[in-house]
């Protein structure tokens, strides 16, 4: 794999795509995953440019209502609704429209080979995976928002971009700051990145106080407005060990030239120490608008209705150590990149039924990053932390992680 490229230093090399179109040119976009969170932006970025995008396919697991909308609103050619059973229901509400409805998980994926000049990948979890490697395929732009392609599946999901010359742009606020204070870098003159924080709901909270934690006191983020699963790794900060995983395949740099600080106001999103000693950093106002609509335009900018920063109303930024001892979580990332292998997969998958657990209320916070370092402990010794070749090794992986991780649960009851 490439360890430069024309837009910034990323490991694969993005190919020419969009960006050589005519200004004027309609950009046919894919949003696999159009109801959630990052689809919400997205369409809300596109309410504001109606003139500049042309909607091929919007994509829900299960929101019909929302997915049916965005579809009239967008004028879309094609909706997909991931459960099959709410296809009649997805017709009834599309009638009258151009739009073509279809269902099933098949019928998502493919969405997503659909022609289109860029799909942006937003489907969480590992159901994301089979689509977002389908849309790699294409050799197109992928605006990726899936964590799971580069957690779980980071070697074999590189290889996929290389071979098929795809232009892959993170949308993830620390991985699209780090793309952009790269621009240009050569991969030598990189000492370290460092990825930030905001230490979520449970900054200042003492080991005791988290232990009583409710699902609805983790869920109230102080600055970002996210889903419930990803809201949640950023109260225990496992968001902040999978973005290493992901950071350590974006760009040239090994597991120990990355780093994370904690900083409470989220404005700064990623450092990037130089070998001259220069520090360059991005910043912005917390909304996920902004890593979006770059990936949509890259390498031009499009304007967005997000806030402005004024420096001098903010006063003062901070930043501050991360804390291992109260937040384990944070060094399962570099413990699964140690093992190497598919053990980042079985992290992933662990974290997840570890989330799904506490926020049924069937473990306690503190049990989440306990139930995911044990299952990575317990997955290394069974040998299911080999090497993967295919996408259909990571699924398997993943599939009997979450197993074992189920199997664990009981203990931390």
């Amino acid at each position: 794999m490439s360890q430069g490229s024309k837009v910034g230093v990323m490991r694969a090399s993005p190919a020419g795509g969009p960006a050589g179109r005519a200004k004027t040119a309609r950009k046919r976009l894919t949003i696999l995953g159009a109801t959630g969170s990052i689809g919400s932006s997205t369409l809300d970025l596109i309410a504001h440019r109606p003139d500049a995008f042309e909607i091929v396919a919007l994509t829900a697991q299960s929101n019909v209502a929302a997915l049916a909308k965005a579809a009239r609103q967008t004028n879309a050619h094609l909706a997909v609704i991931g459960d099959p059973t709410l296809y009649d229901e997805l017709k009834t509400l599309l009638a009258g429209t151009a739009t073509r409805a279809a269902a099933g998980p098949a019928a998502i994926v493919a969405a997503a080979a659909e022609p289109a000049d860029c799909v942006l990948a937003a489907i969480v979890g590992a159901a994301g995976l089979e689509p977002t490697f389908e849309a790699v395929r294409q050799g197109r732009r992928l605006a990726l928002a899936n964590k799971e392609c580069l957690v779980s599946a980071g070697e074999v999901f590189m290889s996929a971009v290389a071979l098929a010359g795809t232009e892959l742009l993170p949308v993830d606020s620390e991985h699209s700051a780090a793309l952009q204070v790269l621009a240009g870098a050569e991969p030598e003159s990189i000492e370290t990145i460092v990825l930030t924080a905001s230490g979520g709901p449970f900054r200042t909270w003492d080991t005791a106080r988290l232990a009583r934690a409710t699902p609805e006191e983790a869920l109230r983020h102080p600055n970002w407005s996210m889903g419930a699963k990803i809201t949640i790794d950023s109260a225990t900060l496992m968001n902040k060990s999978l973005e290493l995983i992901e950071a350590y395949h974006l760009f040239p740099v090994r597991a120990d030239q990355l780093g994370i600080v904690v900083h409470p106001q989220s404005i700064v999103h990623c450092l990037v120490s130089f070998a001259d000693g220069s520090v360059l950093a991005q910043l912005s106002a917390p909304d996920m608008r902004t890593p979006i609509a770059l990936a949509l335009s890259w390498p031009r900018r499009m304007s967005t209705p997000t806030r402005r920063l004024d420096l001098i109303a903010l006063g003062s930024l901070t930043f501050e150590a991360p804390d291992e001892t109260r937040f384990p979580a944070l060094r399962l990332g570099r413990e699964a990149l140690s093992v190497g292998g598919t053990a980042p997969a079985v992290l992933n998958a662990a974290n997840e039924i570890a989330v799904e657990a506490f926020l049924k209320r069937t473990i306690g916070f503190c049990a989440i990053a306990e139930v995911a370092a044990a299952c990575l402990e317990a997955a290394s010794a069974r040998g299911l932390t080999g090497s993967a070749m295919r996408l259909t090794d990571i699924l398997a992986v993943d599939a009997e992680a979450r197993r074992l991780a189920q199997s664990l649960l009981s203990r931390y009851v």
